[in-house]
């Protein structure tokens, strides 16, 4: 301990003899020309280094995992996951779809929240028949027609597709089911001297007009006469005699059905069919004195395909709450009627026309036209988190600045 106590005082001793001498030294070195800017510029990076700190750890915080919720041949396993999206974390798990499988939601769909669900559906052995052909696949589509277009088979809109269990796998080679394909065939409708080129899947000329809603007027005529059979490629003429007719033909949106889907997490889709818009032939009467025209036909030459979405139902929990009371705390105070005269409404601070452009992409069309300061607080809440599980970025490219002010997840929680 001695030997120690006289260690220490020597070096005391020996700081305390130097420190004159460089007190002087640091002195005169301050007096250099070349002094200050080199501590300026030292002191500068100094600075920046802290900046560049702060501002990547804001722009990089921590990541935590989510719990993932993966079902596969009805086995569910929680996995926690730090993935972006669907696809990336199947590609970290090895988990390989094969052919005809199907993953809900898709595999570009962002991993947002804990207890987030995927579903994957593992193909079945199916068989398609398609007149006397037969066409044997592997499908986990979920309708008729998706599990055709999923085999490749070029399907028109006025093709009747069903399916029905079946009945042996020996017999059939199928587990799940068998899709069966009644093909339309082509024929031309001559509607007072224009020609029509469509499809039909109707025997008759009676069903055929049935199928397209034509409503014969009176004085109309039809050839071949209503009850005789349909082949392709027949000439089947509408006439009235001395009247002067014209056309045009209007687009027919594609219907979009939602149904519920309980094994998806609430925020996100599915598309479990594609859909394809119609065509609607009109003709006119033309009055030959005033070239007036009266609407006579309104024949759907096209049928329109409905596009089927799933939408997630599983239940809220709490964090949403959390999630959506932070949001609305600092874009407006919680206030659900804010109108703060710049144009933006609600407690979410919503553009009109944004508004509308979500509701009407979600099927909310109930809620366009209104200002979003009028609609309820449950309906303000729906809006937003679907307007920001539309967005590719979230709350990161949307509105960065209660995204980072506030801390929360880029992405709406469901649990």
């Amino acid at each position: 301990m001695h030997k120690r106590f006289l260690k220490w005082n020597y070096k005391f001793y020996r700081f305390k003899r130097l420190l004159p001498k460089r007190i002087k030294r640091a002195k005169r070195a301050s007096r250099h020309p070349y002094a200050v800017p080199v501590m300026t510029i030292s002191l500068l990076l100094i600075l920046t280094g802290i900046g560049f700190y702060i501002f990547n750890k804001q722009q990089n915080p921590k990541v935590e995992p989510y719990i993932v919720i993966i079902t596969e041949n009805g086995q569910s396993e929680d996995v926690p996951s730090i993935e972006p999206t669907v696809g990336a974390l199947l590609n970290k798990l090895n988990i390989k779809l094969g052919q005809g499988d199907i993953v809900e939601p898709s595999l570009n769909a962002h991993i947002n929240q804990d207890k987030f669900r995927i579903n994957i559906y593992k193909a079945l052995p199916v068989e398609i028949v398609e007149g006397n052909q037969k066409t044997f696949t592997f499908s986990a589509a979920k309708t008729p027609r998706a599990i055709a277009e999923q085999a490749g088979i070029n399907l028109y809109p006025e093709d009747l597709v069903t399916s029905s269990p079946a009945n042996s796998f020996l017999n059939n080679y199928a587990i799940g089911q068998v899709v069966n394909i009644k093909q339309s065939v082509p024929i031309n409708l001559i509607l007072y001297g224009h020609t029509v080129p469509t499809r039909t899947h109707s025997n008759t000329v009676a069903e055929m007009l049935q199928e397209k809603h034509v409503i014969l007027q009176p004085g109309d005529t039809v050839q071949p006469s209503l009850n005789s059979p349909i082949s392709a490629g027949e000439n089947i003429f509408i006439l009235h005699k001395g009247t002067i007719v014209t056309t045009s033909t209007q687009t027919i949106a594609e219907p979009i059905n939602y149904i519920n889907d309980a094994s998806l997490s609430t925020g996100t889709s599915a598309v479990t069919q594609a859909g394809s818009p119609g065509q609607l032939l009109i003709t006119y009467e033309v009055n030959p004195k005033t070239g007036a025209k009266t609407q006579i036909q309104a024949v759907e030459v096209v049928t329109p395909v409905p596009e089927i979405v799933a939408l997630g139902t599983a239940p809220v929990a709490s964090s949403l709450s959390q999630w959506l009371y932070a949001l609305r705390s600092c874009e407006s105070g919680g206030n659900y009627q804010e109108d703060t005269g710049n144009g933006f409404y609600g407690a979410y601070q919503f553009l009109p026309s944004e508004w509308n452009r979500v509701a009407s992409l979600t099927g909310n069309n109930n809620l366009v036209g209104i200002l979003p300061s009028q609609a309820t607080p449950a309906e303000q809440d729906m809006m937003i988190v679907l307007n920001t599980n539309l967005s590719s970025g979230g709350l990161a490219t949307q509105n960065p600045g209660c995204y980072y002010r506030t801390g929360i997840s880029a992405f709406p929680p469901t649990n």
